[in-house]
């Protein structure tokens, strides 16, 4: 049968899309190559954790989502919208394997009039550079002549309930102005807002600058809270005081290391991306640099803790609370937790972990002892260390039953435990 949207890549982007778009009406094929998304959400389960919920995908399937294996669905849909994983590589550059192969398998079943969009996070130049080739060389057809394509970066923020993709502007960078209208009018029913950008290189500079910023400004208060420890000085209490002026400040927290989908990108560092020698994004880098340092920072913290009270990290007993990257989320991309983790295990130190989200952990592979009772390990543990400030944790009464706790969010009360 077909469809009116097919979206391509059943991941943290692509599922709540599919969703949004189910919600709203729109008939929809979910499309991966991979056989493993398909099974879980035929079983009534999210293949990727925390995105949603089994009551989610139960509406979801019951309202006519279909999720597919089969790239043939994609030559029956009037909008298609590529929502790939686009992870960095060992050289920190983007690996777009996954989005060609997505272009690819819509290439070959284009049909004329089709709207094809990219919400993957790209360097800018991807769309017209990347994208572009591949579907007009597999189809036979013409960009901005004979089919639609635009890109519009996703801003989804998991597990937040209050901005979520009806109430977040949406930026739309079309081909041509026709490319751009026509996003804009699939977009339109399933958001309140759609901002127009010049072009598909001025969208995808937008997610690269909202990336950047939050990297950057959480690097500045990282470096911060580290030269207020050395100085004796409550940062805590500083930023407490610095988001009183109510212009010019956006308060930032520091934590032990930033995780999260968005990696900090410097365009610059893509071949297909050419910019001006001598111009690189050195902030960009400078606040990889810093945050990067940040899980060490944490064991230097942990290992000074654990000997200015008698005891070494070699055999000490080490309870991480929260290994996600975010609060009252069970996504763990790119959480410091487990650097953190492998770090303490190499200096000898015995870890056990507590998280409401995560039922199974692993380090290295090898599975992590988790904490049923939170107080009685807290407990029995040297040290608790606070990694992700979760909901259901009464912090104050963490504080109490712990032998020694340091808290890299400061969430707890001032004085009722070390903070980062």
């Amino acid at each position: 049968m077909p469809a009116d949207l097919a979206v391509i890549g059943l991941g943290h982007l692509g599922l709540p899309l599919a969703r949004a778009a189910v919600t709203a009406g729109i008939d929809t094929v979910g499309y991966d190559p991979d056989p493993r998304p398909y099974a879980e959400l035929g079983a009534g389960r999210s293949p990727v954790e925390g995105t949603l919920t089994a009551s989610e995908i139960r509406r979801m399937l019951s309202g006519g989502f279909r999720p597919t294996t089969d790239a043939a669905e994609l030559g029956r849909v009037r909008t298609a919208v590529i929502c790939s994983p686009t992870p960095l590589g060992p050289d920190r550059g983007t690996d777009l394997t996954a989005l060609r192969d997505a272009a690819r398998a819509l290439a070959a079943r284009l049909r004329p009039h089709t709207t094809v969009l990219l919400e993957s996070a790209v360097p800018p130049g991807t769309t017209e550079n990347v994208l572009r080739p591949l579907l007009e060389e597999g189809s036979g057809l013409v960009a901005g002549r004979d089919f639609h394509l635009a890109c519009s970066p996703s801003r989804l923020d998991p597990g937040n309930r209050t901005h979520v993709l009806a109430n977040t502007p949406k930026v739309i960078g079309g081909l041509t102005p026709a490319c751009t209208e026509s996003a804009a009018a699939f977009y339109g029913r399933l958001t309140d807002k759609v901002v127009r950008a010049r072009g598909p290189r001025e969208a995808e500079m937008t997610k690269v600058l909202e990336t950047n910023f939050r990297h950057v400004n959480i690097a500045l208060v990282n470096e911060m809270a580290v030269l207020c420890h050395d100085l004796g000085v409550d940062f805590w209490d500083v930023i407490r005081c610095a988001e009183t002026k109510p212009f010019g400040f956006q308060p930032f927290r520091p934590g032990p290391g930033v995780g999260g989908h968005g990696a900090p990108v410097d365009p610059g560092c893509l071949p297909h991306s050419p910019r001006s020698p001598g111009n690189p994004l050195r902030m960009v880098s400078l606040a990889q640099e810093i945050n990067d340092r940040m899980p060490r920072y944490v064991i230097q913290r942990c290992a000074t803790l654990l000997n200015e009270h008698g005891k070494s990290v070699r055999g000490a007993r080490v309870l991480l609370l929260g290994v996600t990257y975010k609060p009252d989320s069970a996504d763990q991309e790119a959480a410091p937790a487990r650097e953190i983790a492998a770090r303490l295990m190499d200096m000898g130190a015995q870890i056990g972990y507590h998280d409401p989200h995560v039922l199974d952990w692993r380090v290295r592979e090898r599975p992590v002892p988790r904490a049923d009772s939170l107080y009685e390990a807290a407990a029995a543990a040297d040290l608790t260390v606070l990694l992700q400030q979760h909901r259901t944790y009464d912090l104050q009464g963490l504080a109490v039953k712990a032998q020694l706790l340091l808290d890299t969010r400061g969430a707890t009360p001032a004085g009722a435990a070390h903070r980062l």
